[in-house]
């Protein structure tokens, strides 16, 4: 039956009434979080004055907490906020600039310095006194580098955070910890979520690569961060280098007596704190694990990683897109054809040799992130791997490329020096002799 004129009206009147509702409730709420955005930027005026440590303490804590309730607008405002209202300010260092060019002696230098200085790295300093300061003002730099694409403004406030967070991480307070099954779950629980290389498929695949007695990690902690890693490295101990990742990784595989080992494979090294972009870890860690593991496995000689080439592919499409090799490498099953894998081979040997021994950036480093981090940390290209990760990521990013990066202690610093100096960039011969002239 239809429904009566009756029911149609209380349904109409019910819907108006929801639209009322829901009209007023978002009015509410854009009110509530204008409120909380305008008492942001007034308490960090007031954080930003002379407050006794125990009041401040107590209003950097609720900033932290008010500035995290706030949705990506608000937040995006309030970061706004820090990129004008505690900027530098222009007038005041035109006149002590000018002042000093009447007048230059060293007292007006100081000034200068002053006034050039933004009120923002001060602000954070006192933001980081509250409790769990340090990680909410990492996940507030998250929030920066997420709109700093189109919202370039935010630039130096991106800067301020790497600058201060460059000197809270400082080497010296970096603590090394060994990873293994009996680590806290709270611990290994991240491990698994962090991951970047080679995705940890849940705590089975974990145990496999910290259980077994070749098998190591290590990571860097903060005091502030107790367990929270900024970074950990995956070490495989084995005879030989090898040449593809599968077979580390697979379920099954037969251990060996990492005594009787020769080789140290540095197979996965992940960055976990995302707020700490651009400030690196990673140099440190390899060099103090290599001499942690020659420690304890005397009989180690060789320390060599197993490492990804995310941008090859990218690259290849931007520098050679008339390439026929890029046709045969979009069927996703090329590679399980062994005739037109061989037809392949030299080609793609030849442009992946290319890629990591000659393409160069702006600033005249390696195009490829992995071959800047370590080439810059002193490491040698000593092979490049065919088919080395055939998985759809690898072949999606690098045509199932890897590379065996050498860390040679005894050349280490040299290396690192002719890199930085002269753009210098190791290999073995064989890798160079994969390049077609």
């Amino acid at each position: 039956m239809p429904k009566s004129t009756t029911d149609t009206a209380a349904a109409s009147e019910t819907g108006l009434l929801a639209r009322l509702w829901n009209g007023v409730t978002a009015r509410s709420r854009t009110l509530r979080d204008r409120r909380r955005q305008n008492w942001l930027a007034e308490a960090a005026e007031t954080l930003y004055s002379e407050l006794g440590e125990a009041s401040g303490v107590a209003l950097a804590r609720r900033i932290l907490d008010r500035y995290a309730a706030l949705p990506p607008q608000g937040k995006l405002e309030f970061l706004q906020v820090l990129a004008t209202r505690f900027a530098a300010n222009p007038q005041r260092l035109d006149a002590v600039i000018r002042a000093y060019f009447a007048d230059p002696h060293p007292a007006m230098i100081r000034q200068v310095h002053e006034a050039s200085d933004s009120r923002r790295p001060e602000l954070l300093r006192r933001l980081n006194f509250a409790p769990s300061g340090t990680a909410s003002l990492l996940r507030m730099r998250e929030d920066v580098i997420d709109q700093l694409r189109e919202h370039p403004e935010l630039g130096e406030v991106d800067a301020d955070f790497e600058h201060l967070f460059y000197s809270w991480f400082n080497r010296g307070f970096l603590q090394l910890r060994p990873i293994d099954w009996h680590t806290p779950a709270v611990v290994l629980e991240k491990i698994i979520r962090y991951e970047a290389v080679h995705e940890i498929s849940g705590w089975g695949d974990l145990r496999r690569r910290l259980d077994p007695p070749d098998r190591k990690c290590f990571a860097f902690f903060h005091p502030t961060l107790a367990d929270d890693p900024l970074i950990f490295v995956e070490v495989a101990l084995t005879h030989d280098i090898p040449d593809a990742i599968a077979p580390l990784l697979a379920d099954g595989r037969m251990p060996i007596n990492p005594r009787t080992a020769r080789t140290a494979v540095f197979y996965s090294i992940s960055n976990c704190q995302r707020g700490l972009r651009g400030v690196s870890f990673g140099n440190f860690l390899i060099k103090q694990v290599a001499a942690e593991l020659k420690r304890d496995f005397p009989l180690l000689r060789t320390f060599v990683t197993l490492s990804p080439v995310p941008g090859f592919i990218g690259w290849l499409k931007r520098t050679h897109p008339e390439s026929p090799l890029l046709q045969e490498l979009s069927r996703p099953d090329w590679h399980t054809d062994p005739i037109l894998a061989a037809q392949l081979r030299p080609g793609l040997q030849d442009k992946a040799a290319e890629y990591l021994l000659e393409a160069k950036n702006s600033a005249g480093r390696p195009v490829d992130p992995v071959a800047r981090f370590h080439l810059g940390n002193g490491a040698s290209i000593e092979n490049i791997r065919w088919l080395g990760d055939p998985s759809p990521k690898g072949q999606q990013n690098a045509a199932g490329f890897m590379v065996n990066y050498l860390y040679d202690l005894d050349n280490i610093e040299a290396n690192h020096e002719a890199h930085v100096k002269h753009g210098t960039i190791f290999a073995s011969p064989k890798a160079r002799a994969l390049r077609i002239r």
